[in-house]
Order: C-alpha cells, then sequence, then structure tokens
C-alpha cells in the first residue's frame, strides 16, 4: 500500500459559539475563540490518499489531480472567507475544527473515489496554529 499526501494552505475566520447557551458560557467554555468579531487562522490542509499505484502511469493519484480537487471542492470555498457565515457546507454547524474537517472529508472522500478508482482517501490533518491541529481517519 502506498500512501501520497498534498498540503494545501488557506485563511479563514470563525468563531466557536453555542447560541443555545448564555454570553457568558460561550466565553467561559470557548474563550477569546466566541469572540463576537470572529478571529482567523492560516490553516494548513494535508490530505493523504492511499492505494496500489496504477501500472500505466505510477500514481496512486496524479498529485496535480488531488491538488485540484482539494482547491476546487475545498480550498475556493474557504480561503478569505467565515466559515460561520460564509461556507455553505458550514451551515448551522459548530465550526470547531473537528466538525470542520469530518465536513471536508465527507466532500472530498467521493471526489477522489470518482477521480481514482484505485485510491482511498485515508487521512486529513487540519492544522490550525502551529500548537493545534486534528487528525481524521474517516472514523
Amino acid at each position: 500500500m502506498i500512501y501520497v499526501t498534498r498540503k494545501e494552505h488557506f485563511n479563514a475566520a470563525h468563531r466557536l459559539y453555542n447560541p443555545a447557551w448564555s454570553d457568558e458560557k460561550n466565553q467561559e467554555v470557548f474563550g477569546p475563540c466566541a469572540n463576537n468579531n470572529w478571529h482567523g487562522h492560516n490553516f494548513e490542509l494535508i490530505v493523504t490518499v492511499k492505494g496500489k499505484p496504477d501500472p500505466d502511469t505510477g500514481f496512486v493519484i496524479d498529485l496535480k489531480v488531488l491538488g485540484d480537487i482539494i482547491k476546487d471542492e475545498i480550498v475556493d470555498k474557504v480561503d478569505h472567507k467565515n466559515l460561520n457565515l460564509d461556507v455553505d457546507f458550514m451551515q448551522g454547524k459548530m465550526a470547531s475544527c473537528e466538525i470542520f474537517v469530518m465536513e471536508i472529508w465527507n466532500i472530498l472522500e467521493p471526489a477522489i473515489a470518482q477521480a481514482a478508482p484505485n485510491a482511498k482517501l485515508h487521512y486529513i490533518k487540519l492544522i490550525e496554529t502551529p500548537k493545534n491541529f486534528v487528525e481524521y481517519y474517516g472514523e
């Protein structure tokens, strides 16, 4: 089994806020991430695909194709956007990195399978800050 990885970058703002809670409780749980005026991050999105290399190309997936999928399906929709307000697939959801990475998976998994039948999405790592990141394997 071969694992190939592509890394992309984007900037986005969000706010962690539960509308069922008081402002005080949101501030207590989420701290500055509950700021009424949002806050932003320089995100890194790392996508790993696994599979057997195609005998004709030697590729599990053409990394240019993988990059185009990530750009078209995710980066173009979230870069320099507010995740809470501007991103259709995050509407009505908590804009935590945990939820965000699961939504990214739900979009990329079928797109990758369609583009490269021998490939399967294996892993996504979403880096929010140098100290904070989430990893998701689709489980």
